[in-house]
Parts: structure tokens; sequence; C-alpha cells
């Protein structure tokens, strides 16, 4: 987790001099030096305003670009010569999804075709661990490489914010993605964006990486946990990274295998954990239970497509869009007239910039990146709740808000929802999923509730309906119209976790989808029953 953030040339000196006296007088020092050079050159953002900063990014792109097969399609030089280039280059180039950028553009990257979205060829897929599909092959360029890595470089940079000791920069890091044993297609390797990225680590990281190449690149899921738990006491982890629940799961395992109280009697210096992409808050309580010491908890946001945020700051759970990184954020407010039947954005739906963005509105988020993606369509909400810091909260997914009889439920005001009733019924809820279900002639919202507690379902209902209800207009109108009635049912954590392994598969940076459609709901209804 050593990075030196190189943006100018001053600061590569700073990185050398680091680099070269660590590897001079050991490790005793290193610690010292690492938070010295944070604390000299770690104002990452606010060189530039967003604003500044986002028309660069885009200007670079169109310029590395231009001579592309895209480039050429949709005049990136006359866009790059425009006195407007962002408007200019909103009316030019379409909106995509990712099942029209790869009919029309990246389905030649299989074949082996060059400079089609992105000068060169290609090396690498990541195979998206969403929770809509498993079917997209995303692909990620050695400037995408890069730019991940610059990314993690700001994270740790940031931390001179989080007033951390010098001898944290001495700890190893467990960093808990997916295999990196990529698999090979033809002439390209493919697997998550956490496999590929950690396959690419730099090589003076290396020994501070755990759980090291060889353990990382073994490809189940189970079997690379009880290898970490088995060679967990060898390691001095300072800071770990994960997707809540697998990284629960994991220090259970770690706990259980070395017959101790808590994670610290094997880590005592553990004092990081890093999530990402998954609302931590209701693992919280249950995280905490394994822990003996306090630790610092920081958001990030790394998707299949790219390093987007991270959080920067300890007084805020917000998350800082990375936007002078090599890629260009757009924002649709996520408004019925915008979206279309199959929840894509309208090809006229109006489009803003971060600039023209206003605080507690959800948009739908549109990125174009230095992998080839042009004004694509992640799939996820967010929300500004700081335009001058650029700072965001995840709202939920386009395809999982809970809209089928005009509930218009985000997974934002789920969880919120969720952890109240957590908190009245004095439990942990660490997984859910809901779905509108027909009963008959009528809808229902059916919910299923991962816990290891139990509670009273009928007071539970009630109170959750009511709590929507308040957080949301929209719910409380379809509740006395045509959302007829709730249900929950309550289920064992662990049943979630099983379901996960039969149809899709474990650690990495695979999610529980939070909403279901009603056919995928009855299959997963079907094999909760199977358990009982």
């Amino acid at each position: 987790m050593y990075f030196c953030f190189i943006s100018n040339d001053q600061q590569k000196k700073d990185c050398a001099v680091v680099l070269q006296q660590a590897g001079e007088i050991g490790m005793a020092i290193i610690g010292e030096l690492i938070k010295r050079t944070i604390d000299v050159t770690g104002y990452i953002s606010g060189e530039s305003p967003p604003a500044k900063a986002q028309l660069k990014v885009l200007c670079d792109l169109l310029e590395k670009a231009k001579y592309t097969a895209f480039g050429k399609e949709h005049h990136f030089e006359a866009i790059l010569a425009d006195a407007n280039p962002i408007h200019a280059f909103q009316h030019v180039v379409p909106i995509y999804d990712y099942d029209r950028l790869h009919a029309e553009w990246w389905h030649y990257l299989h074949k082996g075709h060059q400079n089609v979205t992105w000068p060169g060829g290609q090396r690498y897929f990541a195979l998206s661990s969403g929770t809509t599909t498993n079917s997209k092959a995303i692909p990620v360029t050695d400037n995408m490489l890069d730019a991940i890595k610059r990314s993690g470089i700001q994270q740790i940079m940031s931390l001179r914010n989080f007033n951390l000791p010098a001898d944290f920069f001495e700890k190893d890091i467990m960093m808990l993605g997916s295999s990196t044993a990529l698999a090979s297609n033809g002439e390209f390797l493919e697997g998550e964006i956490s496999g590929i990225s950690a396959a690419n680590i730099p090589f003076w990281f290396r020994q501070f990486y755990k759980p090291g190449a060889r353990i990382a690149a073994t490809p189940n899921w189970e079997d690379r946990v009880r290898k970490i738990a088995k060679y967990a006491p060898r390691w001095d982890i300072g800071s770990m990274t994960g997707i809540p629940s697998w990284s629960e799961l994991l220090l259970k395992e770690i706990i259980r295998y070395n017959n101790v109280r808590t994670i610290h009697d094997i880590w005592p210096n553990l004092q990081v954990y890093t999530s990402g992409g998954v609302a931590f808050e209701p693992y919280k309580k249950s995280f905490e239970s394994l822990l003996d010491k306090p630790l610092t908890y920081i958001d990030t946001y790394l998707a299949s497509e790219g390093y987007l945020a991270t959080q920067k700051r300890p007084d805020t759970q917000s998350m800082a869009l990375i936007v002078d990184n090599g890629i260009f954020f757009e924002f649709v407010p996520f408004i019925e007239e915008n979206m279309d039947e199959e929840g894509r954005v309208r090809p006229d739906a109006e489009v803003l910039t971060i600039e023209e963005t206003k605080p507690h509105v959800q948009y739908v988020l549109l990125i174009s990146t230095v992998a080839g993606a042009w004004r694509y369509m992640i799939g996820d909400t967010v929300m500004i709740t700081d335009a001058e810091r650029a700072e965001i909260i995840i709202t939920g997914r386009t395809k999982h808000f809970l809209n089928v009889v005009g509930e218009q439920l985000s997974v934002h005001q789920m969880n919120a929802a969720i952890k109240s009733l957590a908190e009245q019924f004095q439990t942990e809820v660490l997984e859910f999923t809901v779905a509108s279900v027909r009963n008959g002639a009528d809808y229902i919202n059916k919910w299923y509730l991962g816990t290891d507690g139990t509670f009273d379902t009928t007071a539970a209902v009630a109170f959750l309906d009511r709590e929507l209800a308040a957080s949301n207009k929209n719910y409380r109108v379809a509740r006395n119209k045509a959302l007829k009635g709730v249900e929950m049912e309550v289920i064992p954590v662990d049943y979630f976790y099983r379901w996960s392994k039969i149809t899709k598969k474990m650690g990495g940076q695979t999610k529980i989808p939070r909403v279901m459609k009603e056919e995928d709901f009855n299959e997963f209804e079907d094999f909760i029953k199977s358990l009982s």
C-alpha cells in the first residue's frame, strides 16, 4: 500500500527519493518517510476545481482517441476544435449502455481488431460481477490499469487526513479481491477487475501485498480463504480491503481456524478497513464484534469500468469522484422522463456536467474513459453531496430501483429503512432482497431478510412499511393504489451466501442483489425453500 503520487516532476523526484532511501535504510524508518512525503505532496484534489479538471480530462481523452475508428466516426478532431468541446461532445456522441457499445464497437475487440474505441489492442477483459448480469466483458486497457494505480495512490495519499501513525505505513495490506488466475480466452485474459489489478501491482509493492501472488491465484474462493486463515499469523496486516460480506466471512474463518477471540489477536496492528461498492453500515455491528480495537473505515468505488471515487476525509461518508484521472463524468437526472421502459437513458435526456448538478438529487452516472467507454451508462445512480469537492454517495442501480407499480424505491432508501428496522428490533440484518410479485391479480412487495437473530415479523413488516412510506412519497401513493401488501421472510444469512455460491460465485466483487425481477425472485425463493 506504499504508493507515491506522481503528479509533477518534483513529486516524481520525491517518490524516487523515498523508494531509494527505503531500500538503503530498511523498514525501520520507511513509515516515517512515506508519511512525511504524504504530508508534503498529499494535496490531491483542490489544485484545480472539478469542472476545470474534467474539461482537461475530456480533451485528453478526445486527443488520445481521435484516430481510432470511434474517434473518426464521431469527429473527435472537430469536437476538440470547438469553442465548447463538452457541448459538442454531448451533441455528437450518443449515450451508450453495455449492450449497444458492445454490439456496435466492442465486439470487434474480441476478434483481435485494434484502434476500435481506444488506441492499440486489447489484453484484458473485466468480467462484470455486478448484480444485474454476469455476461459483460469490459475492456481493460493498459491506460486504465495505470489510471487505477494512480487512483489507488490518491487513496493512499489522502490517508494523511485520517491522522494515522507513521508505523501504519510499514504494515502489510490484505487485498481480498477475486482470483488473479485469469482465464485465457484466445489472445485475451479475463477475470474480475480486482483480480486483473492485483495481477498487475508494481513490483516494489509485492512485498507488502497479501495474501501474495500464490494464494491470490487460487481459483476457488473457499480454498483461498482456508489458505489465508492458515498463513494469517505470519503477516503483520495494517489494513484490509474487500466487499464487506466476504471480508466478514474471511475474518470469521481466520478467528475460527486459529482458535482466537478476535482478529486483533492475529493482526494486532489492523487499523483500516476499506470497503467498496456496497454500503458498509448494515455489516458494521457484526463486523465490529470480530474486533478488539476500533478501525478507520474508508469507502471506495472501484467498478469493472474503472476506479471512480474514494473517500478522502474522515468527517464524511461520501466519496470524492476522481476527476483528474482518465474518467469524464456526466449526470442524468434520474426521473421518469429521462428513462425508457428498459431502464436505459433516453437519447433526448437532459445530461449535466459536474458543475451543473444539484445536491441531494439522484443522477444516472455516465462515464467516458481511457478504456474506450464513451458516454457509457455504468448502471449506478449517485447523489451529489458536495459539488465543490465533487463528493457523492451511491444510491443504487438503475435496474435495482423497485418500481414495478410506482414505488420508486432506491437501494439507498431501502438500506436506510433496513438499518432503522435492525435498530428498532435490536438485531442485525446483513443481507436482504426484495421484489414486486403478483399475488393473484394484485402486486405485493416480498422481502427476504438475512439475519441470525429473531424478531416478530408481523411487527417488522408494519415498521418497514411505515419507514418506507415516510421517506418516499411515491411509495406512500403506491401503497394506497396498486401495491396491495408487504410480506417478509426471515432466513439465516448463510442462505444468501449458499445461493450466491450455487448461482454465481463467492468472494471477489460479487454482490447480493437488493432488488430482483419477479422471475429471478421466484427461482431464489425456490432455492430458499429447498434449504428449509
